[in-house]
């Protein structure tokens, strides 16, 4: 006899479903809708937002009672001698595992706001009582307390990862449900039922390479993967060994110079040069097995450098300066740049054996005119969001004000060049200034040059500068201005700094 009906085995298959799928795909809400039937309240096609709608909510929780009374049938149908096998045996345990994550996803919820390691004794024993009930005590199959604490680490985790994801990472737009579904799967892989199995402790061996326009949430997407690693828990003390509040190391390498950066990252002895007077530990050394080191504008890092992290991503280990004992690198790294790299390696920039140690995963972050093309709330769904952060008390009210000056002083059509950073900037002006226009530089070629071009004396250097300083003016970002110009962001702002030295130089004389 089998152990499913034919409608019963349908509703498992689709529960399996649930319990291995992005949550941040369609399919997560198919999947709902397929099982709910006739119950299903409607919702979004993708989960976004920060929160949850209350139809959201409610299918969840229907679709939770629902399975809690089909675990508790086929329970006592185990105890009546009908017992599954195979496949039957598979989808079974994946009922019980969807129950108990959402059964324990309160006591989960909790622990994410505490900040101190959590001690989950209480959770665990539950969760061993339940599972010897459901699995080992029929003879389904038997789990061990090491299985129970991994499998406690994996709720965990994946309570963390969505709470990261969702409420970091805001809009409703495809292009940003499509950035949450990749942070999930640069977390979890494609196959969560694998990485369950063995890839769990393994992940920070694979570097993550984030790429989009300045301003597009870079370092957030690096948090969120961060911040939504694995974190065992510990038997013996019966805590998570939690260091999510001292694991993610953030280093803007365009802001430092060559030598700080190999100080920062790999540490340096007392003496290795002029003004180390003690030894430091760098990033590649403080960060534990659980951590992440993130290096934004990796496009900017010199190429004697580039060698010594393709050691590090070769190797697993580095020295620091002025030392010759090899140390271990344990913890994970992650990479962001708006720079073409194509480009960069074939000018000779960027070393290509360093970025095939960096491209394993590749995450993509849009720029804001593609998040709201297609998609007629989405921009006023951002600047509520961001309102809500600066004036709670106000915030529609500061929305709306918004959203009128952007009709009236920039238009539906503006590209937005300095993306989410720059509709930041706009929803402050407008709070403090009253209005926002597009900070520009002067776009009108001086006479000097003109009067230059009309007898010939401008020179290609004077013509170029001029040009560059002038589509900078046009775009308002070097990044921009390079895209529209072909030429390198470097050599943007070389040029364009040149000419304002220039025209300050010419005001100065006379």
């Amino acid at each position: 006899m089998p152990f499913f009906t034919p409608i019963e085995r349908t509703f498992v298959e689709s529960i399996s479903g649930l319990v291995y799928c992005n949550p941040f795909l369609p399919i997560r809400i198919d999947l709902e809708r397929t099982l709910l039937a006739g119950e299903f309240e409607h919702a979004e096609p993708v989960w976004s937002g920060g929160s949850l709608n209350p139809a959201e909510r409610a299918n969840v929780i229907r679709l939770q009672s629902i399975a809690e009374a089909l675990c508790q049938s086929m329970l006592q149908r185990i105890q009546q001698g009908i017992k599954p096998t195979g496949k039957e045996a598979l989808l079974y345990e994946d009922l019980v595992l969807y129950v108990l994550y959402y059964r324990h996803h309160p006591t989960f919820e909790q622990m994410i706001r505490q900040n101190k390691p959590a001690r989950a004794e209480s959770t665990f024993n539950a969760l061993k009582l339940e599972l010897n009930r459901h699995l080992t005590a029929p003879g389904i199959r038997a789990i061990s307390d090491a299985e129970v604490a991994h499998l406690m680490a994996c709720f965990f985790q994946i309570r963390r990862s969505f709470e990261q994801i969702f409420t970091t990472i805001v809009g409703a737009s495809l292009p940003m449900a499509r950035l949450r579904a990749a942070i999930w799967q640069s977390v979890f892989t494609h196959d969560m039922r694998r990485y369950r199995r063995s890839l769990f402790d393994k992940t920070g061996d694979y570097t993550t390479l984030v790429v989009g326009p300045s301003g597009t949430g870079k370092e957030l997407v690096a948090r969120a993967i961060a911040l939504s690693r694995y974190i065992p828990y510990d038997l013996s003390k019966h805590t998570f060994t939690d260091a999510r509040h001292t694991s993610f190391f953030p280093l803007n390498l365009s802001a430092l110079s060559p030598t700080l950066i190999e100080s920062e990252l790999f540490g340096h002895r007392r003496g290795a040069f002029t003004g180390a007077v003690d030894d430091r530990e760098g990033w590649l050394e403080l960060c534990g097995p659980m951590g992440t080191v993130f290096l934004d504008e990796i496009g900017e890092l010199d190429p004697a450098i580039q060698v010594k992290l393709l050691r590090v991503l070769q190797a697993r280990t580095f020295q620091r300066i002025g030392d010759t004992r090899e140390l271990a690198f344990r913890g994970k790294i992650i990479a962001a740049t708006n720079r073409d790299l194509d480009r960069e390696i074939e000018s000779g920039a960027f070393r290509r054996d360093f970025y095939y140690r960096l491209c394993a995963d590749i995450i993509v972050t849009p720029s804001l005119r593609e998040q709201i093309n297609g998609s007629e709330n989405e921009l006023r769904t951002l600047v509520r969001y961001i309102a809500q952060r600066l004036l709670p008390d106000e915030f529609e009210h500061l929305s709306d004000e918004v959203m009128t000056n952007i009709a009236r002083h920039l238009g539906a059509d503006y590209d937005w060049p300095g993306n989410f950073r720059e509709l930041e900037q706009c929803v402050r002006n407008v709070l403090i200034r009253g209005e926002y226009r597009r900070a520009r530089t002067p776009t009108k070629v001086d006479g000097g040059l003109v009067s230059m071009f009309k007898t010939g004396e401008a020179t290609a250097d004077k013509v170029l500068s001029a040009y560059c300083h002038h589509v900078y003016g046009l775009t308002g970002t070097y990044d921009a201005a390079a895209r529209r110009l072909g030429l390198d962001r470097r050599t943007v702002r070389a040029r364009t700094l040149a000419h304002d030295e220039r025209l300050r130089a010419r005001s100065t004389e006379t």
